[in-house]
């Protein structure tokens, strides 16, 4: 496999409404492990798409050696599917089982193929990421957001792939599954070019490809090594403006004092001329030729200057560009004692079986408390923040709520109209605030002009989930209580920051679900909770 690669050529495309991503894009990835990196919106899962043939570019060639894989961000699965059918292996079963019953048609040896090991593959591969316990048969509704990740990287790797087009891959995922998908991602001897904001997988990576709207450089090593040679070319490009500014300031300095030289040269030659008593041709023709010497002097100073602006462009443009978020989470200041959520033997049945153990489990938030919920995937975390903000009844147990709003990021991000804009869903999220007033606080989640108007259906992960936090966070009246279903996942590294910034200067009470060790201990988490076995335990310390 040591010749697969992804070759773009002259890649350029727009959306339909003409906004433009990329523009004239060429480069070649080589095998071996590549991240690819850039802020939410650059378009990197627009530019997986145009890889995998799902995008058409506007000009320009994609070419792909081999067989190729792609985990898209946003997997198109449905609940009614089954494992094997996810897989893409439930036809081949069924051909299998029938040949095993006696049925010897010519059609069920072509659906085979060579696929005559697929269940012992499959069984291997389900084990390498942690879902050997899995049926075949078992629908996908009943698994958690995590286990659907990991079980279409299993059916993309099932299709032995030379190229394998990763987007996101860790959302959703605990701890011990994403440390298996590390270990499969090392394994890998094709091509792999992966998207991610996971720090510990981008740092798993041979090189870090960057992306911008005309251009994507390689940078060898991993993510760490990526940005100490950004820092280094940040610290030149930023040296170098600041002497392009002094360059600039000493050229405009020195055709200032020039012409004033010339002004005053001028004013004495015309004196003396005047006391000479010269004739007036005689005259005019000194006066013309020293004006033509000012003006030639004048000329150069003015093309030095010119040359000393371009200089300073051309340095600025060196300079990155880093679009932060401003978040000023509302001001919602909440007593200690006040309780905003009692639930106590809480027992949920989902798809015929208890989530929880026998007696349920009980949960008590008292604001201003900031809780981080932790647990392997499909303990039922989810369901438990559900159950706090009504969206789901228990089938036994009792909930009391305070009077303060809880506002609920999802993890589906499904809670915008993905026809509508994103100006037009804040509205409806804030009816009471002035026009000019939404538009401000859209432009502090990075929704400027056209941005708010773009559809939510087009934007990417991260932007969907700025979008979601802008309509959750500024909804009147303010929460009180705020749920938070992995909410760093989709997040570039910049705007995970400025999150954790936001929640450290918020009021009042949080529960968040992360399996983002670094997120969770910078947030200033004071109560541990785990779920796992069916059991809530406070734990007292992090266990992710």
């Amino acid at each position: 496999m040591s010749d697969a690669a992804i070759v773009c050529s002259n890649l350029s495309f727009a959306w339909p409404d003409d906004t433009p991503v990329f523009d004239g894009l060429s480069f070649s990835v080589p095998s071996g492990r590549t991240g690819l990196v850039a802020p939410n919106g650059s378009g990197k899962s627009t530019l997986l798409k145009l890889i995998a043939g799902e995008l058409e570019p506007a000009t320009g060639t994609v070419s792909v050696e081999g067989t190729l894989g792609h985990l898209p961000q946003s997997l198109p699965l449905t609940g009614n599917l089954t494992v094997a059918e996810v897989l893409g292996i439930a036809g081949v079963i069924r051909a299998l089982d029938a040949v095993e019953s006696g049925d010897v048609a010519e059609e069920h040896f072509t659906t085979i193929g060579d696929d005559w090991d697929i269940e012992e593959r499959t069984r291997a591969q389900l084990d390498r990421l942690g879902l050997a316990h899995l049926s075949l048969n078992r629908g996908l509704s009943t698994l958690s957001g995590g286990q659907v990740v990991s079980l279409g990287l299993a059916a993309q790797l099932l299709k032995r792939p030379d190229v394998l087009l990763l987007d996101e891959p860790t959302n959703n995922l605990d701890l011990e599954a994403r440390h298996k998908l590390y270990d499969v991602l090392s394994d890998f001897n094709g091509c792999l070019l992966l998207v991610s904001h996971d720090r510990a997988l981008l740092d798993r990576m041979e090189r870090i490809a960057e992306l911008g709207s005309d251009e994507l450089r390689l940078y060898g090593g991993d993510f760490t090594e990526y940005e100490e040679a950004v820092r280094a070319e940040r610290e030149v490009a930023e040296k170098n403006v600041r002497n392009a500014e002094q360059e600039l300031k000493r050229e405009k300095r020195e055709m200032q004092q020039a012409r004033e030289r010339a002004d005053r040269r001028a004013s004495n030659a015309a004196k003396n001329l005047k006391s000479a008593g010269l004739p007036r041709i005689f005259a005019g023709t000194m006066k013309r030729g020293a004006q033509e010497a000012a003006g030639r002097a004048g000329q150069m100073h003015a093309s030095r200057v010119g040359e000393a602006k371009a200089r300073l462009d051309e340095a600025g443009r060196a300079l990155r560009e880093e679009q932060r978020l401003t978040l000023e989470l509302p001001d919602t200041r909440v007593p200690a004692g006040r309780n905003l959520f009692l639930g106590e033997g809480m027992r949920v049945r989902l798809g015929g079986e208890d989530v929880f153990a026998p007696g349920g489990v009980d949960l008590t938030v008292r604001g201003p408390e900031r809780i981080a919920l932790t647990g392997p995937n499909g303990a039922g975390k989810t369901t438990l923040m559900r159950l706090i903000t009504g969206d789901l009844a228990p089938d036994s147990g009792e909930i009391k709520r305070g009077d303060g709003r809880i506002a609920y990021l999802s993890q589906r991000l499904d809670l915008l109209d993905l026809d509508r804009t994103v100006a037009e869903n804040f509205a409806e999220f804030a009816p009471a605030r002035p026009e000019a007033e939404r538009m401000n606080l859209l432009a502090r989640f990075l929704f400027r002009g056209p941005r708010a108007h773009l559809p939510v259906g087009v934007l990417s992960g991260g932007e969907r989930l700025r979008a979601t936090l802008a309509c959750v966070l500024c909804a009147e009246p303010a929460p009180q209580l705020l749920l938070l279903d992995e909410p760093t996942n989709n997040l570039d590294l910049v705007s995970a920051g400025q999150l954790e910034s936001a929640l450290n200067s918020y009021q009042g009470a949080f529960l968040v679900v992360s399996h983002d060790e670094r997120f969770l201990t910078g947030i200033g988490v004071d109560r541990w909770l785990r779920l796992a076995d069916g059991a809530l335990v406070e734990t007292g310390d992090p266990e992710v």
